[in-house]
């Protein structure tokens, strides 16, 4: 009880708490998942990000460049274009380098259990980087993470290195890593749904399931019934045909 409460608290500050993110908000394409996630009892998350195209600009002397100590020439969520990225690249004083960071989510879970089964969802939706944690005060954090990233340096000292043909190849790169990444997304989120789906909902679906299909059953019973020894069907109704095919369609959709 004492652990279920500390975890209740952890996810009541975690959701209060200010966004601190250069955004300052959720990307549209992760936000249906971040609220699916937050709406479970046994997770929440703690940062996401829905994937981005990013130009930043390093201090040219140093080896260990960190994001804190960068310029952002470029940022989007989206899809780029090479004129922007260009346009970018003439402000650079450092080492530009031109990245694609796919989506990623850290997802604090109530137990083990909980974080095992949100990590083999994402193993199976293509986040193949993806992994859990578990830190001193007994907090378990997943961290869904894919491994289809680029990191390319385009400047030195300021000095651009690259052609604009180039640059272009780049961006069409990145342009098809982002395509990818949304689709796994959207894998993730429709296993996810699967996965932490209500049992009782899951029981219902199985029930309508088993009742579609005992319709079926009875019906095609009515046709064979109705059946002449030639093989042909009397007295069948084209409302009924058409009852038939529907029930049918809907069974193997």
């Amino acid at each position: 009880m004492e652990g279920e409460n500390t975890f209740k608290q952890w996810k009541k500050q975690s959701l209060n708490r200010l966004d601190l993110s250069k955004k300052g908000s959720i990307d549209r394409d992760v936000a249906n998942i971040v609220s699916f996630i937050n709406s479970s009892e046994h997770h929440f998350t703690t940062s996401s990000c829905s994937g981005r195209i990013i130009l930043i600009d390093g201090v040219s002397d140093r080896t260990d460049v960190q994001k804190q100590n960068c310029s952002w020439l470029f940022v989007t969520h989206e899809k780029c274009k090479k004129d922007d990225v260009v346009a970018a690249l003439q402000k650079s004083s450092g080492d530009a380098v031109f990245k694609f960071e796919p989506c990623v989510l850290h997802v604090q879970c109530r137990q083990l259990e909980d974080a095992q089964l949100l990590h083999s969802v994402a193993i199976n939706s293509g986040f193949r980087n993806s992994g859990v944690t578990i830190g001193k005060k007994g907090k378990i954090i997943m961290a869904v993470r894919s491994t289809h990233c680029l990191e390319v340096p385009l400047s030195h000292k300021g000095q651009v290195l690259v052609s604009e043909e180039y640059i272009d190849f780049l961006v069409g790169v990145a342009n098809s890593k982002m395509d990818e990444n949304l689709k796994r997304i959207e894998r993730f989120y429709n296993c996810l749904k699967s996965a932490l789906e209500p049992e009782e909902v899951k029981t219902h679906l199985k029930e309508e399931q088993s009742d579609k299909k005992t319709v079926y059953r009875r019906r095609r019973k009515r046709i064979q019934d109705s059946a002449g020894s030639d093989g042909g069907v009397k007295n069948q109704s084209e409302s009924d045909q058409e009852d038939d095919l529907e029930c049918e369609l809907t069974l193997f959709s």
